[in-house]
């Protein structure tokens, strides 16, 4: 018998001498035993958030092992948003459905559970145990930020004035859209009246999951509403209706042939030649809306080129800049029926910043390309991979004020961090 709360003990067939000598002091009791059976997967039952017990403690431990440190969990035998999280990324991982839900096909593709602890050493071992310390943090540079890369750049050139980890290829989620609305709207550039054009909606894109506009199967309206649905409710399913009306078109403006394709994959091969026609070296699109997907990223200077070729767009810039939007949609028995799109980008309701566009999904993490126009100059900041909602916006807008601040000391001939080149990072710091 060996121990593991003060409350509840667990037996084990085998056990080795050295694990009998384990402390239980500080182990947390858990809520619910651990099934019999459970080292089974046929028999461990579903597992979802709100649960709690030594099994979601046998959960967290074994889906430590399995991901990367960056999506590690607490082990706490709660089934909270963080687990479900890192379900998500274990699921996409292993090429399974990323409903955050532990079932059977889950259980079977994680493998044998770590029900048992790491084995801690003797205290005296702790304590003599000597950490590494990091040198001071420096008073000069960026500010510090959660995010795994960033940009700052021209507003109207596009070109980057600062980053970090700038070129490096990760996922975007939902700043994808930014580049299926310039493609239509460029297009629209070329040929005013397709914005009048009315879109319907197959059931492809109605059951297109995760973010949505709301639009139903058969319900229709016209482009040019349907850009707001794209990017103020950040609507995955707008991204497929688009593609499906437009896509050999697009594809055609940007030099390329159908060669039999579908709609729809037309237009991601145009998605990909106009990245290349933009520079966008590091930048490789496989859908229309950025759910996770292997290979679909992009990186922080190339979204940054893209924002300010996008920007330039008037139609872009009115939709990105507005907060809300109603639309009466057509349904297809001929009714009509009114929707409210709320836009994500919480930073519009702050004076000087007029778009671009929010991303999250549980590879790419949060993400966000926006724009500020201040004293007559104008400067985009990309931040991707930050590690939440509100540490997007904070890492954003601490970045804001770095590059105001910068350009303030330059005017005055005052810049007291090292000499700012075209392009600085944050490894100088």
């Amino acid at each position: 018998m060996m121990c593991l709360s003060a409350t509840r003990c667990v037996s084990f067939a085998f056990v080795s001498l050295s694990l009998l000598s384990l402390s239980c002091v500080g182990q947390v009791v858990a809520e619910k035993a651990v099934p019999q059976g459970a080292e089974s997967s046929d028999d461990r039952g579903v597992l979802r958030k709100g649960e709690v017990g030594t099994l979601v403690e046998a959960l967290q431990r074994t889906l430590n092992d399995r991901l990367d440190a960056d999506d590690e969990v607490s082990i706490d035998g709660d089934f909270g948003p963080a687990t479900e999280a890192a379900v998500q990324a274990f699921q996409i991982k292993s090429g399974l459905d990323a409903t955050g839900v532990v079932n059977a096909a889950t259980w079977k593709a994680l493998g044998k559970l770590r029900f048992l602890p790491d084995l801690v050493a003797d205290p005296e071992v702790i304590a003599a145990q000597k950490l590494p310390v990091m040198p001071r943090d420096s008073l000069d540079g960026p500010p510090f930020v959660t995010c795994k890369a960033w940009a700052i750049g021209d507003g109207e050139t596009g070109q980057l004035r600062s980053g970090e980890n700038e070129t490096v290829g990760l996922p975007m989620a939902s700043t994808t859209k930014i580049m299926t609305a310039y493609l239509v709207l460029r297009l629209a550039e070329q040929d005013s009246q397709i914005v009048d054009e009315k879109i319907a909606f197959s059931r492809k894109a109605d059951l297109t999951r995760g973010s949505t506009s709301g639009v139903r199967e058969g319900e229709s309206l016209s482009v040019d509403e349907l850009m707001y649905g794209l990017m103020l409710p950040s609507g995955n399913d707008a991204s497929v209706a688009l593609a499906e009306h437009f896509g050999e078109r697009v594809l055609e403006m940007c030099g390329g042939t159908s060669q039999q394709d579908s709609a729809y994959r037309q237009f991601v091969r145009a998605m990909n030649r106009m990245a290349d026609q933009l520079g966008m070296d590091a930048t490789e699109f496989q859908n229309t809306h950025g759910l996770s997907k292997e290979n679909h990223v992009s990186s922080a200077s190339d979204l940054l080129k893209l924002a300010a070729a996008a920007m330039k767009v008037k139609r872009f810039r009115d939709v990105v800049s507005t907060r809300q939007r109603g639309c009466t949609l057509k349904t297809a028995d001929g009714d009509r029926r009114n929707v409210l799109w709320k836009n994500t980008n919480r930073l519009l309701g702050t004076a000087g910043y007029v778009g671009v566009k929010t991303g999250t999904t549980s590879d790419a993490g949060s993400c966000l390309v926006s724009m500020v126009r201040r004293d007559g100059q104008s400067r985009i900041v990309v931040v991707l991979g930050a590690t939440s909602s509100d540490a997007r916006y904070v890492d954003t807008r601490n970045l804001f004020r770095w590059e105001w601040q910068a350009i303030a000391a330059d005017s005055a001939n005052l810049d007291q961090r090292s000499p700012r080149s075209p392009v600085s990072s944050a490894k100088d710091r």
